[in-house]
């Protein structure tokens, strides 16, 4: 028997190991952040300005449904309970769970081959650009493998009430009779553009980040005169601060392809009058011209619709898939034999 064969049961263990994991962790996560994605959404999809500094600047057509975090939070409670705001949570879940699976397990993998080993510790060894891009590719293909539910998931949560879509299954139906089988990627290509640098920043910056936490430990160990033997290893609090710094850097580098991302994901459906004008079927021939048309119609505040809940949202997103992640991963090997 091969050298090869011999190691495919580990690898097996491994690639669950991390699948599980992420998917434990991805979970958790969503749970915890669904009201700043749900706010988040509302402004993004929302075609007139959502902060009082811009509607100052010029008279808008129409009076904005969603205006400021605070006041929008008090009107989704109002109108739809404590449960708007996890509104397009199933969808979210079940576009979340198989997304960092897949996202966790293909990054251990090109890890692996880069390192020329699965261990964690040679992992740590990579040049922070090969973390980069490690992060790219299981981005890219965590996005692919889930994409429909994360549409589905914006289509839910972008709709108030009285509801467009009653569930899911209605919604799913009427995209695939108005847009056919397709319309369940509309704008997958902006968001593959996006996850790029968003999941290269994300996972590179995390590793960046603990790199320099594990540096910190050794010189602040070997420093005390209590300690022989300086240990690089993390507490779940330094875990939570890398997470949170990466997850905050990344999306407020992106967050203008996510804001397009939407854009795509909801043109051409149904809403209600009350929530302020449609984005048409085909408003946007591509990212870059999407891009252009909000820049001119919107200005830059356009482009940075739903930044402050999605930065909130993103730094403790970050931290707590990341802590999970790590914590999860440790109880699956020492649990799974």
């Amino acid at each position: 028997m091969s050298g090869t064969e011999l190691e495919e049961p580990g690898q097996l263990k491994r690639a669950v190991i991390d699948a599980s994991a992420g998917a434990v962790a991805g979970a958790i996560s969503r749970m915890v952040t669904s009201p700043l994605d749900v706010i988040k959404i509302r402004f993004q999809v929302q075609l007139e300005p959502t902060a009082s500094w811009a509607l100052t600047k010029k008279d808008s057509p129409l009076k904005p449904k969603y205006n400021g975090l605070f006041r929008t939070t008090k009107d989704i409670f109002r109108e739809e309970g404590l449960s708007g705001f996890w509104r397009g949570n199933v969808p979210a879940l079940l576009m979340v769970v198989p997304y960092t699976s897949i996202q966790f397990a293909v990054l251990h993998k090109v890890k692996s081959l880069a390192a020329g080993s699965s261990k964690a510790e040679n992992h740590a060894q990579l040049s922070p650009y090969l973390s980069y891009i490690s992060g790219a590719l299981a981005g890219c293909a965590a996005t692919v493998g889930s994409y429909p539910f994360d549409l589905l998931r914006t289509v839910l949560a972008s709709q108030g009430e009285p509801k467009v879509y009653p569930n899911m299954r209605s919604a799913f139906l009427s995209i695939v009779k108005s847009r056919g089988v397709k319309g369940l990627y509309a704008g997958l290509s902006p968001t593959l553009i996006e996850i790029i640098p968003y999941a290269g920043l994300q996972f590179g910056t995390y590793d960046t980040f603990k790199r320099w936490s594990m540096v910190y430990n050794k010189r602040y160990q070997s420093s005390s005169s209590s300690s022989t033997n300086p240990s690089d290893s993390l507490s779940s609090f330094q875990l939570f601060l890398c997470g949170l710094a990466s997850g905050t850097v990344s999306k407020l580098v992106c967050h203008p392809l996510d804001v397009v991302k939407k854009r795509f994901q909801v043109e051409g459906l149904e809403r209600h009058p009350k929530y302020g004008a449609r984005v048409e079927l085909n408003a946007y021939k591509n990212m870059f011209d999407g891009l252009g048309q909000i820049l001119r119609s919107e200005g830059w505040h356009g482009l940075y619709k739903g930044i402050v809940p999605s930065t909130i949202k993103a730094a403790p997103a970050g931290a707590v898939t990341f802590v999970a992640y790590e914590l999860a991963s440790d109880w699956f090997e020492a649990n799974l034999t």
